[in-house]
């Protein structure tokens, strides 16, 4: 029987090696999945680490320097500077020479000077407190703001058919001095408006 009977071909399947092709291929397709994810990872990282969201990170850096950028304020043009206002000056007080050395003081302080005197019978010792500032309507909020800047507790009144565009200080009765010069520069400023400001430094934002 052993010649006769030899076995050849694949007639008989349990005799064959078992076929591995199907495993082989789904191992191939998983190690590629893995492979393309780890590498979408990595190049992730390396975008972290190397500079990949410096782009990012400038652009937010902008963004912020210039959001923190305040504008600069701007000084309110109404007000007047103290070379543009002529002030006439009164003496409504029994002390004599107290209107010129007022008027002197103003002139040093960049005021113009007007009429220098005594007051009107309308005034003449009939003002209690330091002194009266006295313009046109259109002074309310320009000039005579200005003007009590030199002269604390003054009181401010208004001649609605008054013409031109001169003030009047009249001196009354409680009147010592002009408010200290530097006080009156502070208020001046405080009154014209703070310097131009911005929160973020040229070299925060080259």
């Amino acid at each position: 029987m052993g010649g006769q009977y030899r076995i050849t071909g694949d007639k008989y399947p349990r005799m064959r090696r078992p076929r591995r092709r199907g495993r082989l291929v789904l191992m191939v397709v998983a190690s590629v999945a893995v492979l393309g994810v780890g590498g979408w990872g990595t190049s992730q990282l390396i975008d972290v680490f190397t500079g990949g969201g410096k782009q990012a990170a400038a652009a937010g850096a902008k963004a912020a320097c210039a959001s923190k950028a305040s504008p600069s304020p701007t000084v309110d043009s109404a007000v007047p500077k103290p070379a543009q206002i002529t002030v006439n000056v009164y003496n409504a007080t029994p002390r004599s020479g107290l209107a010129k050395s007022t008027a002197d003081e103003l002139k040093k302080r960049g005021f113009k000077i007007g009429d220098v005197g005594n007051a009107s019978a309308q005034w003449d010792k009939k003002v209690k407190g330091t002194g009266v500032l006295l313009g046109p309507a259109s002074a309310l909020d320009t000039s005579l703001p200005v003007l009590a800047t030199q002269l604390a507790g003054a009181e401010r009144r208004t001649e609605a058919t008054r013409k031109g565009t001169a003030v009047d200080l009249v001196i009354g009765t409680a009147f010592k001095n002009l408010t200290a010069k530097a006080a009156a520069d502070k208020a001046l400023a405080a009154l014209a408006g703070p310097a131009p400001t911005a929160s973020a430094s040229p070299k925060a934002c080259s």
